[in-house]
């Protein structure tokens, strides 16, 4: 139990602050990409992390993209850095271009993430508090994304507005990813 606690209290958002609806929307997606990638360690906050799509999955490492082979390489979608706020931001590869399978991964994510919007809950309701069938880590981290987003919420006064609502405000193009990650398809080409 002390490690689950330890856990738990390095994975207290930080520094969390208002923000404007679309980087709410955007860290949010950017942040639920990267939890939803497979991974068996502890990532740390301001540490380089690198997420790859691999074999129709997405993969978090901390291997750097020269260090693997060619096939790791061709399939780097981006350095990502875990805020101290427990937001995920991501650079780019060079490698994500507009008409890669990577690209078409995460237009794929973006269309399931505003799926996941169409309906009349409360973004802080559909917030990954506890998703049992996570591995540990993700599962850690998910909550305390949920932590920080809600607490974002409340200081920006966004609190209790229906995802519908967020949906709307947000206007999701398939070439154009949402966020301050620079995910923007249209310009990679």
């Amino acid at each position: 139990m002390n490690g689950l606690m330890a856990d738990w209290r390095a994975t207290e958002p930080r520094g969390v602050v208002a923000k404007p609806p679309h980087q709410v929307l955007g860290e949010l997606f950017v942040s639920m990409l990267v939890l939803s990638a497979s991974f068996k360690y502890r990532p740390v906050p301001g540490n380089l992390n690198y997420l790859y799509w691999i074999d129709d999955q997405w993969s978090l490492s901390l291997i750097a993209p020269q260090e693997w082979s060619q096939h790791r390489r061709d399939n780097f979608v981006g350095a990502c850095v875990l805020n101290s706020d427990m937001t995920w931001s991501v650079t780019p590869s060079e490698e994500l271009t507009e008409n890669s399978p990577m690209a078409e991964a995460v237009r794929r994510y973006l269309a399931a993430f505003s799926e996941m919007l169409n309906t009349k809950l409360t973004l802080e309701e559909i917030l990954p508090f506890h998703v049992s069938k996570l591995p540990y880590y993700q599962r850690l981290y998910a909550s305390a994304l949920s932590r920080s987003v809600s607490s974002t919420l409340s200081h920006s006064r966004f609190a209790s507005v229906s995802c519908r609502d967020w949906r709307k405000r947000i206007v999701f193009s398939d070439r154009e990813l949402p966020g301050r990650i620079g995910f923007d398809l249209a310009k990679k080409t």
